[in-house]
């Protein structure tokens, strides 16, 4: 079954009219993904745009896979990355550890199937599927923990810590390694994780990517290849300083124009917080710098530039020299970092979530400035898996996943309420308000014999009020313990449904089902994942 968006508590109002009330948006966005009569007009631009790099970038993602045996398809999409008629379908995502949450599986999905489906509308053009490894982010707290529902059916949050200082600029996190403190997680992950027929294929399998060592980067990069290589998904790392290279074109241009780049930004954000909300806070330069004690963001000072948080000044002239002998240790931000994408990619389609693209609507004017085609942003696919044992709590109690998506009052609450004989605050509440009426005359009369006995009423009104509260607060403890069998359930479904009170992709590791279904579960996922019907879907096992 599918549910609207906008049945769901959380999402934006520029995402919602993005998906159904394009026109609302059209000036932001440019090109309206669900008309696809206008797809033949944006390939012909791509493809015919000059790309001097074409074969250069093909050989160099085909050198990041000397480590690796790509599958046949693989390969086969790697060559024709160097064809002027290769259209690339792209997604990209933080290095999340374990994999991160299940929607960066989906946003691979779904750029793996309308791949393989345009390919099947449009016969002039090659369509693969690229997953750009977002290396340089340096935001080490998101990438660190997962959640899973563990051997007792609760939500578990597993965190790999370095056992540095937490403030420590620790650079790009796709060139950390992990030290001895990842046997730790491994360890708690073995001891909380419900044993199955798979649970030591797929912690030896994790492990041999996630050990001491290993980066951030090269861990991701061989679970998403384990995982989905067989369907010609090619990696792309940006990081490699061949790539960094290439696009110091890209560098220079925001580091000379910065001031009007800057500009464009803060006009469409100021635009987009009258009506909606701008996603990104824009910086004066869309760059970092990165030397041997972290990664900075490049601030304008004056007629100078410096690294934020260092005093060290330098001139227009330092920094394209810098560029020029050491391009790898510059890395774009959030809002330039599509920009860098597509001038390296011929990117026909982004696949982004909600948030990708809200921000999108900032980062599109920059196109023009770089003289870059500016993809279709496709909405990734959405879903929430159910399993029997929940959907048998959901029909015990007459549920529903609005019940669960919509936000409002608790389930508990209303479970609580449903089973309850007498509904315990309207009962109380009548009785606070028959002892206050029957208090009230009983002052009038008190005062009539003797004026000083109201305030021994008022003291004795307290004190029965501080009574009832005690016995209202007894009573719900009571009833709590009474259905502490149902709440459990019903807990257990919400954290599945809606674990932290957030859609279970955002929050939820594949561990889970992958411990439990085995790494078949990818192909159930390729299966049952709809890639056009732009709802939240849910798939009931």
């Amino acid at each position: 079954m599918f549910i609207n968006f906008s049945e769901i508590a959380g999402h934006n109002n520029i995402f919602l009219d993005y998906l159904y009330e394009f026109e609302n948006v059209e000036k932001y966005y440019k090109i309206d993904f669900r008309k696809t009569q206008n797809y033949n007009n944006v390939f012909d631009n791509l493809v015919n745009q000059k790309r001097p790099h074409r074969k250069l970038v093909a050989h160099i993602i085909s050198n990041q896979y000397e480590e690796l045996k790509p599958s046949k398809q693989t390969q086969l999409n790697i060559r024709a990355l160097e064809e002027k008629n290769t259209v690339a379908i792209t997604t990209g995502q933080q290095l999340g550890i374990m994999g991160g949450p299940l929607y960066t599986l989906y946003k691979i999905i779904t750029a793996i199937k309308l791949a393989s489906s345009l390919k099947n509308q449009y016969d002039g053009y090659n369509f693969v599927p690229v997953f750009w490894l977002e290396a340089d982010d340096h935001d080490f707290d998101e990438v660190t923990s997962f959640n899973f529902i563990d051997k007792n059916n609760q939500l578990s949050n597993l965190k790999y810590d370095d056992g540095l200082e937490e403030d420590i600029n620790r650079g790009g996190v796709g060139s950390i390694p992990f030290n001895r403190n990842i046997n730790e997680v491994f360890k708690l992950l073995n001891e909380t994780l419900r044993g199955t027929e798979f649970t030591d294929e797929l912690l030896d399998l994790m492990y041999s990517y996630y050990k001491e060592n290993a980066t951030f980067k090269s861990a991701f990069k061989k679970l998403i290849f384990r995982l989905f290589d067989e369907y010609g998904l090619v990696i792309f790392d940006p990081q490699d300083r061949n790539v960094k290279k290439l696009l110091t074109p890209v560098f220079k241009n925001e580091i000379i124009n910065f001031r009007e780049h800057a500009n464009l930004a803060v006009e469409r954000s100021a635009e987009l917080e009258d009506l909606y909300h701008a996603q990104v806070k824009v910086k004066p330069i869309n760059m970092f710098i990165s030397d041997e004690t972290g990664r900075y963001l490049l601030e304008p000072v004056d007629d100078h530039f410096r690294l934020k948080g260092k005093k060290t000044k330098y001139s227009l002239d330092d920094i394209l020299e810098l560029l020029d002998s050491n391009p790898g240790n510059f890395s774009p931000n959030v809002l330039l970092r599509p920009i860098c994408q597509d001038y390296l990619l011929p990117t026909g389609m982004y696949i982004g979530g909600p948030g990708e693209i809200s921000y999108f609507a900032q980062v599109i004017p920059l196109y023009d400035m770089f003289n870059v085609v500016q993809p279709i942003l496709y909405p990734r696919s959405s879903a929430t898996i159910v399993e029997k044992s929940v959907l048998k709590v959901m029909e015990k109690f007459d549920l529903k996943y609005q019940d669960f998506f919509y936000g409002g009052i608790s389930i508990k609450d209303k479970i609580i309420r449903s089973l309850e004989e007498i509904e315990v605050k309207k009962e109380f509440n009548n009785t606070r308000n028959e002892i206050e009426l029957t208090i009230d005359k009983l002052k009038e009369k008190l005062f009539a014999v003797d004026p000083t006995l109201k305030e021994l009423a008022n003291k004795s009104s307290l004190k029965i009020e501080q009574i009832l509260n005690q016995l209202e607060q007894k009573t719900e403890k009571a009833q709590e313990r009474q259905y502490e069998t149902t709440l459990n359930q019903i807990g257990k479904a919400v954290d599945f449904i809606m674990p932290n009170s957030n859609l279970q992709e955002r929050e939820i590791n594949f561990i889970y089902f992958a411990n439990k279904y085995g790494l078949d579960f990818i192909k159930l996922l390729m299966n049952e994942l709809t890639i056009n019907k732009f709802e939240h879907q849910v798939i009931e096992l």
